[in-house]
């Protein structure tokens, strides 16, 4: 009787380790929900003008019920079918306004809806009006602020479509009238028939297509009317005077509007069939056209192809051309780019691109403009239309090259930067840039002409030092206007008034949260714009240093350390550590060696973000280097393990060294990229106690046409594949590990299924694992309660596996 009812009890046993958890949503201690609830710091938005700073209250996170409501996952686009929007969308809770030369309060914005959820907010060209979108229950409506009444009034119905990404609606010059994207369809959603009407066929006349691995494509004919049903709009412009729309007669799936500086034109472009199952909806043909208000009529400029077949590479892009725009004045100028290497980065090729032109009324052929050595990654005018500068890169050397280029002479050039964009040390910054009297972004120039300004984040050895320069045109030197100074970490966001020297600036420090201020660069002086609160007074007192430190080949390495407030080493001994990471590739030493942040900025958190954990008496090294390198023609992933390893190692050993770690006592962790890189170091290491592995790809022969900086396909490299797939490895896994997965995982590579094959292998050999699955949640977890409930998934682990871990690390 004994031995009948101690096999029952150890088969109820065994039972309930195989069996689901049934667990509804859990909460961390209340320390981490106090942080997890901090109200964000508003963001800000200067007006045109820079006479106006806008102060727009930033949402919470969504509840779990608002996560949770339908959605259609089509093309690559997740659509919300109650409101022809995205899903998964961040608004604005709230705007008030605040005088730039003033020193009163912000003042509040009449005339808001009750429960505001504001997006896409657009300046008019005369910086007197703001518009923005809405969204409703119903549907997403056009808005509108008045800034002199400082009162906002609503446009239009719940009507707009914002299923393609960017802003559903544009400013016309005059600042008066509004070209918006309105629903076009006839009738109810396609309904699905219970009974197919065939096969779903997909062919292949043996050209090789090597795309990546995507999710949320099409895949029946029924998602094509459903893509198609939503998707569909109407061009519609709208007087701000009348208050009338009026139907411009541009119906289709329409990818992308923009209407020309003058607004005599609308740039549009069409999505057309075949649309594709193996690409996302960017890759579907598409018909280039130009729109006249005058004439009312549409001139076709180009039709591309479906574009399904690129050459293999990072540098890779359709032939033909792509990438048009409007050059920012008048006369009327319509740009693209054209690949002239065949979009193949592999073959070889003086010319990689060229720029081309064509002038209203856009009939005649298209002028030859500038030809480029690498890729056009992008290109800023001067504001008189006849100088403009190419940004080129090629991925394979991470080169960057700057040239200044004149319109009619494409051969006449000048070389401003040629260097590689890895190096952060040696980066010059990003030219700033102003919008012109149409509204349009140009360089921004010194009275005379004669100057442009630079403005970068200043790395270096001692950290970020952000940093403003004056550039000589003639003589292509920078000059230094100013430098943020420790112990603050001062950015610069936006020149005010360039010929005073007045600059709008983010300030802060460790113990300061961001505020913004006018920095007077002739006189020093510092004034005050705003006082955000400090916004998480559990923080307070944790202290926070950069640690420096070599791995075995002296390649200088950095991380974040962050301490309990209150530790003393010296009196309370080593602590456990909770580590964060994500592998960074890099093609030179230097540039893996480089320091990457800065020391004096304020502590701020995100739902992600490790540091809940220091107010559980963890100490955090967070973002510790992760490089991995290949110089010259080697490649980064032909050594990934190696690297990984000694990256652990000297940051551990940097960590016991200085008295803060209990070697026995320390876990890793990571996101996507981050967690490939911890279930790596458990299969490979015995260095760490536990690992914690979020939304994570762990099987690369899923991922056969390449992976985050990987190139090469599976066939090309298998051993590459083989080696730095931990799945391969399940068995050598012998540390506690916990996967989380969003179970709407969108992000490329990182299926769901990667976390659910990897947990079956792990568990077919006896590892200590747990798999949680986040319902409706993609690559990053946004409800409330899935959040609150990953910081205590993790937390237990933590507790369980390091803090209170009592057998030794394997020697």
């Amino acid at each position: 009787m004994k031995q009948s009812l101690l096999l029952l009890m150890l088969v109820s046993s065994c039972l309930q380790s195989l069996a689901q958890e049934s667990l509804g949503y859990q909460a961390p201690p209340p320390s981490i929900v106090a942080l997890v609830d901090a109200p964000p710091t508003p963001s800000v938005l200067l007006s045109p003008n820079s006479q106006w700073l806008l102060l727009l209250e930033r949402s919470n996170l969504p509840s779990i019920e608002e996560v949770a409501q339908e959605e259609l996952r089509l093309a690559g686009l997740r659509i919300n079918p109650l409101t022809y929007g995205p899903t998964r969308t961040d608004y604005f809770r709230g705007i008030s306004i605040k005088s730039v030369s003033g020193t009163g309060p912000a003042l509040a914005v009449s005339g808001l809806p009750a429960q505001p959820r504001l997006s896409y907010l657009r300046w008019s060209a005369d910086g007197k009006k703001l518009a923005f979108t809405h969204t409703s229950q119903d549907g997403i409506e056009l808005w509108v602020l008045d800034l002199t009444s400082r009162s906002a009034s609503r446009l239009t119905g719940p009507v707009l479509n914002g299923v393609m990404p960017g802003a559903p609606f544009a400013w016309l010059h005059d600042s008066r009238r509004i070209v918006y994207k309105s629903r076009a369809f006839s009738g109810q959603p396609p309904v699905a028939s219970s009974t197919p009407s065939g096969p779903v066929v997909q062919s292949n006349s043996g050209q090789a297509a090597p795309l990546r691995t995507y999710q949320d494509l099409l895949k029946s004919p029924h998602d094509e009317a459903l893509f198609k049903h939503y998707a569909q709009s109407a061009l519609m412009v709208l007087d701000l005077g009348t208050g009338q729309s009026e139907s411009l007669g541009l119906d289709g799936v329409i990818f992308y509007f923009s209407p020309s500086p003058t607004g005599n034109y609308i740039l549009l472009s069409q999505l057309e069939r075949p649309y594709s199952y193996l690409a996302p909806f960017s890759r579907f043909p598409q018909t280039v056209s130009i729109y006249s208000f005058q004439r009312k009529q549409t001139s076709i400029i180009a039709e591309l192809p479906l574009s399904e077949n690129l050459p293999k590479g990072f540098d890779a892009v359709p032939t033909g051309p792509r990438e048009f725009s409007w050059a920012p004045g008048t006369p009327e100028i319509l740009y693209w780019v054209e690949a002239k290497d065949g979009g193949d980065p592999r073959k070889e090729a003086s010319v990689r691109d060229q720029v081309f032109f064509s002038r209203e009324p856009f009939s005649g052929p298209p002028q030859a403009g500038p030809e480029l050595s690498l890729r056009l990654n992008d290109l800023l005018w001067m504001d008189d239309q006849q100088t403009l500068l190419t940004v080129e890169r090629w991925w394979n050397n991470r080169r960057e090259v700057v040239r200044s280029w004149t319109i009619g002479q494409p051969k006449d050039t000048l070389t401003l930067f040629d260097r590689s964009y890895e190096d952060r040390y040696q980066d010059p910054g990003q030219f700033a840039t102003h919008l012109n009297t149409y509204g349009q972004e140009v360089l921004l120039q010194s009275a005379d002409g004669k100057k442009l300004y630079l403005n970068g984040l200043g790395a270096s050895a001692e950290g970020n030092r952000p940093f403003l320069d004056e550039y000589d045109i003639a003589s292509r030197q920078s000059k230094r206007l100013w430098r943020s100074e420790a112990p603050y970490y001062e950015l610069p966001i936006d020149w005010l008034d360039v010929s005073k020297g007045l600059v709008l600036t983010r300030r802060e420090s460790v113990e300061e949260p961001p505020n913004y201020y006018i920095r007077n660069l002739k006189t020093g002086k510092l004034s005050a714009l705003t006082d955000f609160p400090h916004p998480y007074p559990g923080l307070k007192g944790i202290t926070k240093e950069l640690v420096r430190y070599e791995r075995a080949d002296s390649i200088a390495l950095t991380g974040t350390l962050y301490l309990p407030a209150g530790y003393d080493r010296e009196k309370d001994g080593p602590l456990p550590v909770f580590m964060w990471a994500y592998p960074r590739e890099f093609k030179s030493a230097d540039a893996a060696s480089q320091v990457a942040n800065s020391p004096y900025e304020f502590t701020r958190l995100s739902w992600g973000s490790p540091l809940y954990w220091v107010t559980q008496n963890y100490a955090v090294f967070d973002n510790f280097a992760m490089p991995i390198l290949g110089e010259g023609d080697a490649q980064p992933n032909e050594t990934f393990v190696a690297q990984l390893r000694m990256n652990a190692e000297s940051a551990i050993d940097r960590l016991v060294d200085m008295g803060v770690a209990d070697r026995a006592r320390i876990g890793v962790g990571g996101h996507s990229y981050g967690a490939f890189m911890t279930a790596n170091l458990l299969a490979h290491t015995d260095l760490f106690a536990a690992g914690i592995a979020r939304s994570g790809a762990y099987n690369r022969t899923l991922t056969p046409f390449g992976f985050q900086s990987e190139e090469r396909t599976y066939w090309e490299a298998p051993e590459v594949y083989n080696e730095m797939s931990p799945f391969s490895f399940a068995d050598s896994i012998k540390e506690p590990l916990l996967l989380i997965h969003g179970e709407a995982d969108n992000n490329s590579g990182t299926f769901p299924i990667q976390s659910e094959r990897f947990y079956a292998a792990l568990k077919g050999h006896g590892a200590t694992a747990r798999l949680v699955m986040l319902p409706h949640e993609s690559h990053g977890y946004r409800a409330r309660e899935s959040v609150l409930h990953t910081l205590w998934e993790m937390t237990q682990w933590l507790d369980t596996h390091v803090k209170n871990r009592q057998a030794p690390v394997k020697p």
